[in-house]
Formats: structure tokens, C-alpha cells, sequence
């Protein structure tokens, strides 16, 4: 199945995880239901432990659910396996961490093109290709420096250049600004905005930074491995401002 514009980025029917078995099993999701559309960057929020990460795990392909159906861009996780979520995966997801997990030896511009290398592109045009993102997230620069010649919001954003540089329809962040002052966090939620959310693209970024909040289309409440609330908002005058 093909993804259509009236069809949701995501959605989740009745999603259920359960981890462990006989006394030891742990329900960390409880039959959520939730569609996502495109063109809209959601907050996931709530208390650590209600299940923000399991969920965000579940909808980029990292988790199986126990039970519910997954429908990610027009794709049915639930009954894809093996070797095809894998690429699936690497063709339509990006993430973005807490950790900015770049590697040492690599400038920013090595590190930005990885997932091109592993993808088989001739090296010099992926370093070419990552250029352009980290020209585009203020990092044109910085090219050559190395992680440890930038500041964290600086590895950040070639964190994010490394997320959407095999241009993927999907972007998935765990905790983006947590190591960040509040000023380079809000410049990292600008970035996300602005070169991630479009017409065929979503973005779902877990936080528990309160700061960020007014840069969400919506913001979706967790308790408890339950969907408490979904609050939509207007942030495009926002980001047209970062």
C-alpha cells in the first residue's frame, strides 16, 4: 500500500507491548490508538517510565508490538519482517538522540554522510550531500571541525544533518534538546522545523523539555502506557520566527 495525502503519517490501533513473561510480564503500552498526519511535528510528553520511548521504538521499527495493528507511511509494521523492515527502515526513518553519537575520528561532514556510505554512495558525493545539510542547519563552516571543536548544539545539528540526509519521510527524535541549554534547544526545534516537517514528511520528538512545547503542531500525553491527551496547537507563526 501507498501513502496518500488524506492518509495519516502514522497510526496505531489498539497497540499493545508487553515485556517479560508469566509473573514478570510488564505492559508497557495498554491499546493505544493514535494517528499522526504529515506535515506536523508532535511532542510526545509524560512522566519517565509511561512509555514514550517503547512507543516511538514501536512506530520506527525498532520494537514488535504484542499485539494492535502499525501503519507507518502507508506500511503495515505489524506484518513486515526481517530484512524488509530493516530497510524499510534505513530508506524512510531518521532519529535523532539525546546522545549526539558522532564519531571521534570523523568531521562533522564525514559523519553527517554516514548513512549515504552505508547505503553505497560514492564517498565523495555523500560528503557533497552532507555538505549541504549542515550549510543548511548553520554549520557550512564547519565542515572539517571535528566533535570535538563544536559545542553540544553544534554536534547536535550535525546530528540532525546525519537524520535527514538520506532524506527520510519519517523523523523520530528521543530527547533532541536535553543536553542543551535552553537557547540552543530552541534553535534545535527550529532546525527540526524548519528542514524536517513538509507535506510528505512527520516528525515525532519525545521531550520532556517544557521549554520546546510551543513548537509542536501537537502535543500527545502519556500516563501510564496510555494516550491521556492530544492537544493541538498553531506553531507555524513560531517557527517562521526561529
Amino acid at each position: 500500500m501507498t501513502a496518500t495525502a488524506t492518509q495519516p503519517a502514522i497510526a496505531l490501533r489498539g497497540v499493545t507491548k508487553e515485556f517479560g513473561t508469566g509473573d514478570a510480564r510488564v505492559t508497557a503500552l495498554h491499546e493505544v490508538d493514535l494517528e499522526i498526519p504529515y506535515g506536523e511535528l508532535v511532542l510526545l510528553v509524560g512522566p519517565s517510565g509511561c512509555g514514550k520511548t517503547t512507543l516511538i521504538s514501536i512506530v520506527a521499527g525498532l520494537l514488535d508490538a504484542t499485539a494492535g495493528e502499525v501503519e507507518v507511511l502507508g506500511q503495515n509494521l505489524t506484518r513486515m519482517r526481517g530484512g524488509r523492515k530493516v530497510r524499510f527502515r534505513g530508506d524512510n526513518i531518521g532519529f535523532v538522540f539525546q546522545q549526539y553519537n558522532l564519531l571521534p575520528a570523523l568531521t562533522a561532514a564525514e559523519n553527517a554522510c554516514v548513512p549515504l556510505l552505508i547505503a553505497g554512495w560514492d564517498r565523495k558525493k555523500a560528503v557533497a550531500r552532507a555538505s549541504e545539510l549542515l550549510d543548511a542547519v548553520g554549520l557550512g563552516s564547519r565542515l572539517k571541525s571535528f566533535p570535538n571543536q563544536l559545542s553540544g548544539g553544534q554536534q547536535q545539528r550535525v546530528a540532525i544533518a546525519r537524520a535527514l540526509v538520506h532524506g527520510p519521510r519519517l523523523l523520530v527524535c528521543d530527547e533532541p534538546t536535553a543536553a542543551l541549554d535552553a537557547a540552543s534547544g530552541r534553535t534545535v526545534m527550529g532546525l527540526i522545523r524548519q528542514v524536517a516537517v513538509a507535506t510528505d514528511r512527520a516528525v515525532v520528538v519525545v521531550t520532556h523539555d517544557s521549554r520546546v512545547y510551543d513548537f509542536g503542531d501537537r502535543i500527545v500525553s502519556m500516563a501510564d502506557g496510555r494516550i491521556e491527551s492530544v492537544e493541538t496547537r498553531d506553531a507555524g507563526p513560531l517557527a517562521a520566527q526561529e
